[in-house]
């Protein structure tokens, strides 16, 4: 869906400004007398008038405003008209003159300075336009993206889940046989991870607590299946507890690591999540000891490509995705978010 971008009444403004005086140093060029301060004031109040009028219509009919012939066929005509005049009245009455007067007494006078008039409200008015044709593409195209970013979350999530909970599911099958305690642990992280993931699904932002607990139970979940092959810790400072992310930011990280660095290591290996402020930056890392990226399949897939294009359409070009080798194997990704803004 377009969204309306307003025109920028200021810049348009002091163009307006600027061609008026143009147009009046023309009107007085050819005279002994170049700057001429009555032809200058009445070029500005009629350019300033036809430039009020024609953005009042531009805001009271925005839609119409946005056709493309609309703007041309009816507003300019009647700003122009009704601008001029008004413009040589208030002009009239600073300097005490009658140019309205005599004008009406040569119709023909009035009507060709009324075409010319015409005629500069028109470029004018195509100019702007065409600036904020370039605007509204470029706000339609940024929403898109973001549009088409949120549906791939979407599809992310609708990937991952059913895969995460099928291979859980089947390894609580078994444990149900063999192991009751463990198999109730499980299925007790089960509901956590997945009434978790309910509630992120409905929200563009949430706290890095949520986040963590969220990462917490899936963990414990892997764990199940994994063993003493998995071990993880979690560390979130309580001063970054409320900083808000988006959700399932840091599950694809946890993903990657495990699916690629620590499963495929017969030994297994630990992952740490944990969280800092640097400066104006918030890390977030992921840690593991697993085989290391350059083992991996594809080593910047799917999942980092969705973490980058994430990062892009919630903080523009504020936030980084980096990974880092680990110091003897393993390997570390780290994600470098703008600090939010103390409160005063």
């Amino acid at each position: 869906m377009s969204t309306y971008v307003k025109p920028r009444i200021s810049r348009n403004l002091v163009l307006t400004v600027l061609f008026n005086t143009l147009i009046g140093l023309l009107l007085t060029g050819n005279g002994h007398n170049f700057w001429l301060w009555s032809t200058q004031l009445y070029a500005q109040a009629i350019g300033l008038s036809i430039f009020g009028l024609a953005t009042a219509g531009s805001r009271l009919f925005p839609r119409h405003w946005q056709r493309p012939k609309w703007p041309l066929l009816v507003f300019m005509p009647i700003s122009v008209v009704l601008g001029y005049l008004l413009g040589v009245l208030i002009s009239d009455a600073v300097l005490g003159h009658n140019f309205l007067g005599q004008q009406w007494a040569h119709p023909r006078q009035l009507l060709i300075m009324l075409v010319f008039s015409l005629g500069v409200g028109t470029v004018l008015t195509t100019y702007f336009r065409s600036r904020e044709q370039v605007m509204q593409a470029r706000a339609d195209a940024e929403t898109a993206q973001r549009q088409a970013a949120e549906a791939r979350l979407r599809l992310l999530e609708s990937q991952l889940e059913p895969h995460m909970l099928f291979n859980t599911l089947a390894n609580l099958r078994a444990l149900i046989e063999t192991d009751a305690a463990r198999a109730l642990s499980m299925l007790d992280s089960l509901n956590a991870f997945l009434r978790a993931t309910l509630s992120g699904s409905r929200t563009a932002m949430h706290p890095l607590a949520a986040e963590f607990e969220r990462l917490r139970d899936y963990l414990e979940l892997i764990a199940v299946r994994m063993g003493p092959r998995l071990q993880f810790t979690l560390a979130l400072p309580e001063a970054l507890r409320e900083v808000a992310v988006p959700p399932l930011l840091l599950q694809s990280l946890v993903e990657n690591s495990i699916r690629h660095g620590l499963e495929p290591k017969v030994e297994g290996g630990r992952i740490a999540i944990s969280a800092r402020q640097d400066g104006a930056e918030i890390v977030l890392e992921v840690l593991d000891t697993g085989i290391g990226m350059d083992d991996w399949p594809g080593g910047d897939g799917f999942g980092l490509a969705q973490v980058r294009e994430r990062l892009a359409t919630a903080y523009g070009g504020r936030a980084t995705l980096v990974l880092h080798k680990g110091a003897h194997q393993g390997t570390i990704l780290q994600i470098h978010l703008p600090a939010p803004r103390a409160t005063p």
